[in-house]
């Protein structure tokens, strides 16, 4: 029994070595990245790269499940062939009888639950941490119209502004398509920011992926997160609920700079966004995703 379950090892262990080598040729020969920090990456493999302590904790539970599901994985895969050579009619023309083994059922019975127990400490632990909001060192509420998102800064001179996608043939070099916005939100690397989420008319959802942000913005309703950038540079998430025609047409872009160019930003948008006659301008750009939109086609 234990050559054929060491023969059956060798021959799993080849058969893995083999597809391995598969991917990685033809990963290295179409190109594939791992993700970028900030906006999605051609060809990514990954989850985005982390720039807060919540997605530098999702990082890691994911890594560690991946780990998890190979293992399990596998075993399944070496019995399965254990039981295709050993098992089999020729192999073994005189099947046992047997019908019941104590051992055997206890343990395919206490290792899945501890499998479970190993998964959900860490699970839980993550979305403590998500949902437990910390002291935070400024506010910025979010509203989801369609389709854009309007910002307003109350700790920071009460001003607000609305935030539209830029059409496809505005685009200035090093913007991307479809990420890219006319006015960013502006905050502070290394501070606390609590995100105050509703909506003016559908569900809409914030969702920002290099954060490991993300919460529905639901009319009548105001929901809270946070998160805290550990890297200045600018950011892109997208509205993820289907929130309409122009759904894919309402991004979100967050620029992280340091303290005392965030005290410069704050002062200039007092005054932008106080001159600024946002109604007339929403209205002249309610259909912003509209020409991106009948482009694609």
């Amino acid at each position: 029994m234990k050559s054929w379950i060491r023969n059956a090892g060798r021959t799993a262990a080849g058969f893995i070595g083999a597809m391995v080598g598969v991917l990685a040729l033809t990963i290295a020969g179409a190109g594939v990245a791992a993700a970028g920090t900030g906006q999605p990456s051609p060809w990514q493999i990954d989850l985005q790269g982390a720039a807060s302590p919540v997605m530098e904790t999702m990082h890691s539970f994911h890594n560690f499940l991946l780990v998890i599901i190979t293992a399990v994985v596998l075993l399944v895969l070496v019995l399965l062939i254990v039981v295709a050579v050993k098992f089999n009619e020729k192999a073994n023309p005189v099947p046992s009888r047997t019908t019941h083994h104590t051992l055997i059922e206890v343990v395919w019975t206490v290792v899945p639950v501890l499998i479970l127990v190993a998964i959900a400490i860490p699970s839980f632990r993550l979305l403590f941490l998500q949902l437990d909001l910390p002291k935070a060192d400024m506010t910025v509420k979010v509203t989801g119209h369609q389709w854009y998102w309007s910002y307003e800064y109350p700790d920071n001179g009460q001003f607000s502004f609305d935030s539209l996608m830029v059409q496809t043939a505005d685009l200035q070099p090093g913007q991307p398509r479809l990420l890219a916005v006319d006015n960013e939100v502006v905050v502070p690397v290394g501070k606390i920011v609590r995100i105050q989420v509703t909506a003016a008319d559908v569900i809409h959802s914030f969702a920002m992926p290099s954060f490991g942000l993300k919460i529905d913005a639901l009319p009548g309703r105001l929901n809270e997160s946070w998160f805290q950038a550990t890297k200045e540079g600018v950011y892109y998430g997208q509205c993820s609920e289907l929130c309409g025609r122009d759904h894919a047409f309402m991004p979100i872009a967050i620029r992280v700079v340091s303290e005392a160019d965030f005290a410069a930003w704050v002062e200039e948008a007092k005054q932008k966004y106080a001159s600024a006659d946002q109604p007339a301008r929403i209205v002249a750009q309610n259909d912003v995703g509209q020409a991106d939109a009948a482009g694609a086609r």
